[in-house]
């Protein structure tokens, strides 16, 4: 069946349907940098800034920036880079844009995601991930907790650059789809600059995001999705 978790996190191939690969997503959570970067928070415990995080993620009604995403193994063994656009407004709505090397959209509006392929016109239409999920688009779109869902321990994420402060999250809750996410946050701001999420198949997610904006207001009609004429449509 598909679920935003493995539009956002899985490669698909071939002409019936398409994955995105690596959260989103959300999904979408990191790693305390261990030494030398660790020295600048050896006295912040990881339950600490996990609780940072999620109050400073609390004050954000939306955000919008770039990402790079990058998804290596599974059960393919395969390597890919993908960019795009995001529009994130808590809770529930989404828009991810990948531009390249694909176009390919996955929209949400609290209730539905719509996942559009344009170069096989295939729409996938799904419902909605809940709080019994943990998926790394749950927490980026405000329905899940870092502190209530989530065991928080020290990692390097990978991939990070040097300066951020990092987390590993494993869900309270076994997810179906992954064995744990990561964050990698700004050590002032707790902005999070990098998502990574292992799925069960051994395949890494990794999103890096630039470019953010907050509370930039956008309307809710950024997250409606109007299917186009002539597409197939699959139900799930």
């Amino acid at each position: 069946m598909l679920t935003l978790a493995t539009c956002l996190t899985c490669p698909y191939t071939g002409p019936v349907a398409r994955h995105v690969y690596g959260l989103l997503a959300p999904a979408v959570l990191a790693a305390l940098v261990l030494a030398p970067r660790m020295a600048a928070q050896t006295a912040l415990a990881a339950d600490e800034l996990a609780r940072r995080v999620q109050a400073r993620y609390d004050s954000v009604g939306d955000f919008e920036g770039t990402f790079t995403q990058t998804y290596e193994g599974g059960v393919l063994r395969t390597r890919t880079t993908e960019r795009g656009t995001l529009v994130i407004k808590r809770p529930g709505r989404m828009r991810w844009v990948y531009t390249s090397p694909e176009k390919k959209e996955f929209v949400s509006n609290g209730t539905k995601v719509y996942a559009y392929f344009p170069a096989d016109r295939q729409v996938m239409v799904s419902d909605a991930p809940t709080g019994a999920d943990t998926t790394p688009a749950l927490f980026l779109t405000g329905r899940a907790n870092l502190t209530r869902d989530f065991e928080a321990s020290a990692m390097a994420v990978p991939g990070a650059p040097a300066g951020l402060l990092g987390l590993k999250l494993v869900a309270r809750r076994q997810d179906p789809d992954f064995e744990w996410l990561a964050i990698a946050v700004d050590p002032v701001s707790y902005q999070i600059r990098v998502l990574v999420a292992l799925d069960r198949q051994g395949g890494r997610s990794t999103f890096t995001f630039g470019d953010l904006k907050e509370n930039r207001r956008p309307p809710d009609t950024t997250f409606e999705f109007r299917i186009p004429k002539g597409v197939d449509v699959i139900t799930q």
